[in-house]
Order: structure tokens, then C-alpha cells, then sequence
């Protein structure tokens, strides 16, 4: 098993508390937590914390990230922009393990209001624990590299075009 020595994390306002518990489990783990904000419950947005967590796994400077909001919506919409980026909005242990085994998920977005302490801790236990199972997934993933892949090229030819 792959063990995670160090992580990133991220959240909004709505996120800041469940954030703040989870660094400290993190840590009781002996996983460094690279925080990146926010550091208070001030209204701030979603998006700004969300491209941070998933520009530095996208450019490998971390394996894996977490995000926290609200719903975990806007989170997943944000992070799932960046290549190589596989957010996945767990909302119990049984999604974040199949989020791992099928998706190879590298950033875990929760929603505060859909999961408390004691499931966020137990959906982040299973998904740091869990390994990807290859195989017949790894096809299913290069595809999805495909198509960034080609989705990237378009963009290029559109923007050359212009």
C-alpha cells in the first residue's frame, strides 16, 4: 500500500471548520497538511481554493488534495477543469473507496453540510487507505486522458484560429 506522507488541502468558508478537524486528524496520521486557505469562516469563493488544490496535483507538486465546501458541487466542477485531476465528491466511505479501486480519484471533495466529523473522517481514512485496482479501470482512465487530450488540441486550433 502506497503510503500518503503529505497533502494538500482547501476550503471555503462553509468548509473552514470540517477543514480545521481534518488537518488535525491528518496529522495524528504523521501527514504533513499543506494548507492553502481559507483561514476563517469570512465569506470568501469556493473557486479560488479549488483551482489552488487541483493546480498543484495536476502539476504533481502533490498526489492528492482535498477540498471542502458547502455541497462539494462547485469544488468538483473547479478541480475536474485541470488535466490529470480526478475530484471526486464522496459523500460516505463505500463512494470514496470505489472513487479510489475504479477512478484513481486524486483530490477528495466533501460537502459540509452532508457529512459530519465523525463520516468525514471515516470517508478520508477509506480513501487514503484505498489503492486503485488497475486493470480493466487503467483502459477506462487512459480514455479519459484521450479526451483531455483532444479536448486541449481543439482549444489550441480555436485559439490559433482567432
Amino acid at each position: 500500500m502506497q503510503k500518503i506522507k503529505r497533502i494538500i488541502i482547501g476550503s471555503d468558508h462553509a468548509g473552514f471548520a470540517l477543514k480545521e478537524k481534518l488537518k488535525v486528524y491528518l496529522k495524528n496520521l504523521d501527514i504533513v497538511v499543506k494548507d492553502i486557505g481559507t483561514y476563517s469562516q469570512k465569506s470568501c469563493d469556493y473557486p479560488d481554493f479549488a483551482a489552488s488544490v487541483a493546480g498543484a496535483v495536476a502539476s504533481s507538486r502533490f498526489k492528492r488534495g482535498i477540498l471542502i465546501c458547502k455541497s462539494g458541487i462547485g469544488n468538483s466542477i473547479v478541480a475536474n477543469r485541470f488535466p490529470n485531476v480526478r475530484a471526486a465528491l464522496c459523500y460516505n466511505a463505500q463512494v470514496a473507496r470505489l472513487s479510489r479501486e475504479h477512478n484513481d480519484s486524486n483530490v477528495l471533495v466533501l460537502g459540509s453540510s452532508f457529512v459530519n466529523e465523525t463520516s468525514a473522517r471515516d470517508i478520508l481514512k477509506v480513501w487514503l487507505n484505498t489503492e486503485f485496482q488497475g486493470a480493466r479501470h487503467t483502459r477506462r482512465l487512459n480514455k479519459i486522458k484521450k479526451i483531455e487530450a483532444q479536448i486541449r488540441r481543439e482549444k489550441s486550433e480555436v485559439y490559433k484560429s482567432c
